[in-house]
């Protein structure tokens, strides 16, 4: 900032260009301009003073190590705002362009809004009184009546000047926000793509996903549907509420979580999921750490391909769906060596021995207990089992036609309600490292 001109400044010195857009009447304006430049020899002390009542309001600046920065920032405000009062801003010098910089700099770092606005107020509240005290110790009094028609004129501007600064505030914070978001996305792709094999690369990530640098790590992927519904509600939130660190983040058809939980909570990760659930939404099992994120992020993927609607996929729950899923070329064998000629028979009738089958094999091969579960004569299940090992070629009570059934029923399962695989990585927008 420049030095102050003294000369310039004298008190009562009209100004050396046309005033404009002041609005003042002729008693209102010479009351600012000579008690405004009076105040130029009380620069210091003004700044000192704005300062320190700062400082014991907002204990932020202490916090973030700004007395010295802060000092300087209210000398150099209070000195724009006196040469607006006085009327004497050098030509071609936008009054706004200091405040704007105030906003960017705190919005950089990391000063909260509230404190700055707050720190405004406080300087307006400075200027005013010190334009009272210059009014009646230094010109008896003669200029208290312009001042006070001159107070609308003084709030205004100090609004002005407010609305500037949020307005540059807001727009650094932006921006940062989206440099911060490339950032962490273009680490989370770097990770699916495996990079993380890298120790040191694995401790950046952490660093700047805000995840530990050691411990297990689950990822879990959510498929956006064509309906754009979120496939979770508000997971960060949810795991946050029982201290379990994760980040989230939007990609175009897929949201993806890593999940970074303790080894003895890694197991409660599901329980806290699944009422948040509004999706198709797969969770990986637990990998060492971070830097094997890739084999976590293909074993969530193959999870929600293990389903045709919403759900949470556990795949230690679902390997053998999984394995169905990840080998679609196998589907057709399988449906053939496990069900024979069952897929091929009229519709009311593969759906009718296809529940009955499922029965079946979840109670043992028993069709009293089949029977309880469809609730239907036992005769009639006995009767369905002999029409299904007929045209199956399979014996239920024998263990291996029992599994090839079993691998055949969730095949058939998944042949007519496979949902489409979430596309490959293709980054998008983030969740504000929240899902939306």
């Amino acid at each position: 900032m420049r030095p102050v001109d003294e000369e310039r400044h004298a008190p009562g010195r009209p100004a050396d260009r046309p005033r404009a857009g002041r609005d003042l009447d002729p008693a209102s304006d010479e009351a600012l301009r000579v008690l405004g430049a009076a105040l130029f020899d009380e620069l210091d002390a003004l700044a000192d003073r704005l300062a320190l009542r700062i400082l014991r309001r907002e204990r932020c600046y202490l916090e973030l190590d700004l007395v010295d920065e802060l000092r300087q920032a209210c000398r150099v405000n209070l000195l724009r705002g006196i040469e607006v009062l006085a009327d004497v801003v050098p030509e071609g010098v936008d009054p706004a362009d200091t405040t704007r910089e105030t906003g960017r700099s705190r919005a950089r770092q990391g000063v909260p809004l509230e404190a700055v606005l707050h720190a405004y107020r406080l300087g307006c509240r400075i200027l005013w009184d010190a334009l009272r005290e210059a009014s009646r110790a230094r010109f008896g009094g003669v200029h208290d009546a312009g001042l006070l028609d001159a107070a609308g004129f003084v709030l205004r501007t100090n609004d002005g000047s407010s609305a500037a600064l949020v307005d540059a505030y807001r727009h650094e914070e932006h921006r940062m926000r989206g440099q911060d978001l490339g950032r962490r996305r273009a680490v989370l792709d770097a990770l699916l793509a495996g990079r993380g094999r890298d120790p040191g690369f694995a401790r950046d990530a952490a660093a700047i996903l805000g995840l530990p640098s050691g411990g297990p790590v689950l990822c879990v992927v959510g498929g956006i549907e064509r309906a754009r519904c979120d496939p979770l509600r508000d997971p960060h939130e949810a795991l946050s509420a029982h201290r379990i660190a994760s980040f989230w983040m939007l990609r175009e058809d897929e949201l993806v979580g890593l999940v970074a939980p303790s080894a003895r909570r890694a197991a409660e990760v599901p329980r806290i999921l699944e009422p948040q659930v509004a999706g198709r939404v797969g969770l990986s099992a637990a990998v060492a750490d971070l830097g094997a994120a890739d084999a976590a992020y293909r074993m969530a993927r193959t999870a929600v391909r293990t389903l045709s609607g919403p759900g949470l996929a556990v795949l230690d729950d679902r390997l053998p769906e999984a394995l169905l899923a990840d080998s679609p070329e196998l589907l057709p064998r399988v449906l053939d060596a496990g069900l024979g000629g069952l897929p091929a028979l009229p519709e009311a009738d593969r759906a009718v021995l296809l529940e009955t089958l499922e029965a079946l094999l979840a109670h043992g091969g028993s069709p009293t207990h089949a029977a309880q579960a469809l609730f239907c004569h036992r005769n009639t299940v006995i009767y369905r089992m002999r029409r299904i090992e007929a045209v199956t070629g399979r014996r239920i009570s024998e263990p291996r036609d029992r599994l090839l059934l079993s691998l055949g029923v969730m095949a058939a399962r998944t042949a007519a309600g496979a949902a489409p695989d979430p596309p490959a990585p293709g980054p998008d927008q983030e969740v504000d490292t929240r899902a939306r």
